[in-house]
């Protein structure tokens, strides 16, 4: 069984989802500590969420299988950090929740050995497919857009000060595209009401972003990092907390976000 799953679309969009997977390997069950089964640090419902979206637009839609708890393929293969100096954070295979807590029993954590084998088998197969589909979109309409889509739970003092704005909108601080895009975008964002936002704040996208963002090639790529409490209810259980009336407000916001994107001068 493939660790994603490739929609192809026949717009010159990709939509990244990298971390709205679940599954966890039955091997890893009694390594991880209980709490960790629910994998509760889950870019929860955001497939439900853009889905509708993907399709109205045409767009190609990139999912994986397994849980950031046994990769995270929003980070670099060596394991630099994102963002040096801050405070908390995860790494590419990751050791603690969001809340600082071990996800592993005591002594079993994985090895260098563990680590790289996880990267061969999900975290590399998820890239390349990424970068053939871009290249494909690329060819067919002489360029291409990346939408790398995350959320995030509001408050995670772990990671972050204070409550994080709800549209947190990166790129690279403009190195990932051309900057018609970060400024389209961002007036976008600035013009409603609705919702806090920023951009290029605590959340400026991360390898994906970052990475496959080549604006020279032609290949354009932005983050969204969105709190949760625009569609979901955070003080339930993340698994069934998709809040439907929440939802509905923020979904027509997306696709104008992603329609804006579409029409940009690239």
């Amino acid at each position: 069984m493939s660790v994603y799953r490739l929609q192809q679309g026949r717009a010159p969009l990709l939509i990244s989802l990298p971390h709205v997977g679940t599954e966890l390997p039955p091997e890893l069950h009694e390594r991880l500590v209980p709490r960790a089964l629910a994998s509760e640090d889950t870019d929860w419902h955001l497939e439900r969420l853009y889905r509708p979206i993907v399709e109205q637009l045409g767009a190609s839609l990139l999912v994986p299988r397994y849980s950031r708890y046994v990769i995270d393929l929003n980070r670099p293969p060596d394991d630099q950090p994102l963002y040096p100096g801050a405070a908390g954070g995860t790494g590419l295979v990751p050791t603690h929740f969001f809340t600082s807590e071990p996800l592993y029993r005591e002594g079993a954590e994985p090895d260098a050995a563990e680590i790289a084998a996880r990267r061969e088998a999900c975290w590399r197969p998820y890239h390349e497919a990424l970068a053939a589909e871009l290249e494909r979109l690329r060819a067919e309409h002489g360029h291409a857009l990346l939408f790398d889509g995350h959320s995030i739970r509001s408050e995670l003092p772990w990671l972050f000060d204070g409550e994080l704005p709800a549209l947190n909108l990166g790129t690279a601080d403009g190195a990932s595209c051309a900057p018609a895009i970060t400024e389209r975008l961002g007036a976008l964002l600035a013009g409603q009401t609705a919702y806090s936002q920023v951009v290029n704040g605590r959340f400026k996208g991360g390898y994906i972003t970052r990475h496959h963002g080549q604006p020279g090639r032609g290949v354009h790529a932005v983050q969204l990092e969105m709190s949760q409490r625009c569609y979901m209810d955070e003080a339930s259980d993340p698994r069934t907390a998709y809040d439907e009336a929440k939802a509905a407000q923020v979904a027509p916001l997306l696709e104008r976000m992603l329609q804006e994107l579409l029409s940009c001068p690239v």
